[in-house]
């Protein structure tokens, strides 16, 4: 009996990791393969307090092959670089450690159904010095990067101060007004206040510090009702921070950043949090993409290959039934394309019936994090159809939910309420900067 090839996931992210922990549970691990380039699983929304570094990736990444071996899938460590569509197998690039030594070579893998999930990465519009100048959060490896330039950029500035008193706060300038931007910015201001717990009382608060947040926009989170837009603002503003909206930046340059006026904004460190685009491989792989490079697919997440589907960030998938409209790129929009490919996949390795219902998208609100104890937010059709607002601690209770949800979905329930209580403790006891 000919062997049955497997369900590959590429890409784990949210909707992947969780499709292929589902789908592992059921059908095991010669059934259910995912590869990814990383050898750890983060949730992508919490990048921002890694870059704040009011959280340790350390305790939060959570290792692909554990995943694997808990949850009954084969995990596959690579980058994927190619599609052979007529044979159904995709290439790997050999896989190097970081002193460029060839730990696993390149590879080919075969797949019965293929998923792309390989989420999006940062759009600088090519933007003259936004790629050279500005840092992205689209891995640990970028946010970790910005901590480590803030706290040197605070100690310098610590020790310049000390001998020339009108120096001048460090001015850091997050290009963009989503759900990112806004979340970093919050979390920085808290981060910057709990730095007198290391002792850095040398450093005066009020200067220490200054955020200047710049939206495209009429407001910041624009996608949401003008409501959460709005409460989010006056958060922000009460936490010292500026925000320029209807400004389109034209230029980044070492130490400050320019708009289409020509207007400059001082910038010792850039944060680029606007815009989205697929990764670039995509275009490479004989599928229709769009013009941000996300693979075209129908209402059951399908491209034109009927065994290739995509989800998530890097999937453009109808939305509605007027022609132009498409799923945005929130993270409860790849749980539920994950929940809805998990019968149609499971159909096709029991060799049922193909799955005929379409996906149908239920948009539940947004929720965004305006610092550890508040939060604002909107929930969509909850009761009657209506939009509830939401805001303060429970918008933020809510918010955390989330992140337990994604939890539970890959760990269970003892694992994720293990984690939840040790998070906890560890914020209770332990400073909330991390300095080393």
């Amino acid at each position: 009996m000919n062997k049955i090839a497997p369900v590959v996931v590429v890409g784990g992210g949210a909707g992947g990791l969780e499709l292929a922990a589902k789908l592992g549970r059921r059908f095991g691990p010669e059934k259910v393969y995912l590869i990814d380039k990383m050898d750890e699983h983060i949730w992508k929304p919490s990048l921002h307090e890694v870059a704040a570094g009011t959280l340790d990736i350390h305790r939060e990444g959570l290792s692909y092959f554990m995943l694997a071996r808990d949850n009954g899938f084969t995990f596959v460590p690579g980058r994927m670089h190619a599609l052979d569509k007529e044979n159904k197998t995709i290439s790997l690039q050999a896989v190097r450690n970081a002193e460029g030594e060839e730990m696993l070579p390149a590879r080919t893998v075969e797949y019965g159904v293929l998923v792309m999930a390989v989420g999006s990465k940062s759009n600088f519009f090519n933007t003259p010095g936004a790629e050279e100048f500005a840092i992205a959060l689209d891995s640990t490896h970028q946010a970790e990067r910005f901590r480590m330039r803030l706290l040197y950029e605070l100690t310098k500035s610590s020790r310049v101060k000390s001998a020339d008193d009108d120096v001048g706060p460090l001015e850091i300038a997050i290009v963009g007004g989503g759900a990112t931007g806004v979340e970093l910015a919050a979390e920085l201001m808290e981060a910057n206040a709990s730095l007198q717990a290391y002792g850095t009382h040398t450093l005066d608060q009020a200067r220490s510090l200054h955020i200047t947040l710049i939206e495209g926009a009429d407001r910041v989170l624009a996608a949401l009702p003008p409501k959460v837009s709005l409460r989010a603002t006056q958060l922000l503003q009460k936490r010292g921070v500026t925000v320029h909206t209807s400004v389109r930046v034209s230029e980044v340059r070492k130490g400050f950043l320019q708009d289409t006026n020509g207007t400059e904004y001082p910038a010792d460190l850039c944060v680029w949090a606007a815009g989205i685009k697929a990764p670039a491989f995509l275009t490479e792989l004989g599928l229709e993409v769009n013009r941000i490079n996300q693979l075209v697919v129908n209402d059951h997440l399908q491209t034109a290959d009927p065994y290739i589907y995509a989800l998530g960030d890097c999937a453009q998938a109808p939305w509605g039934e007027e022609a132009g409209q498409y799923l945005p790129a929130r993270a409860q929009v790849a749980h539920q394309q994950a929940a809805y490919l998990i019968k149609v996949l499971a159909k096709q390795l029991k060799g049922l019936p193909a799955h005929t219902e379409a996906f149908d998208y239920k948009d539940y609100g947004s929720l965004v994090s305006v610092g550890h104890s508040k939060g604002v937010g909107s929930l969509m059709g909850v009761l009657q159809g209506r939009s509830w607002f939401v805001e303060g601690l429970v918008a933020r209770t809510m918010y955390m939910s989330l992140h337990l949800m994604h939890h539970m979905a890959i760990l269970g329930v003892l694992r994720t309420a293990s984690m939840a209580l040790g998070r906890l403790l560890l914020k209770r006891s332990a400073p909330r900067v991390k300095l080393h």
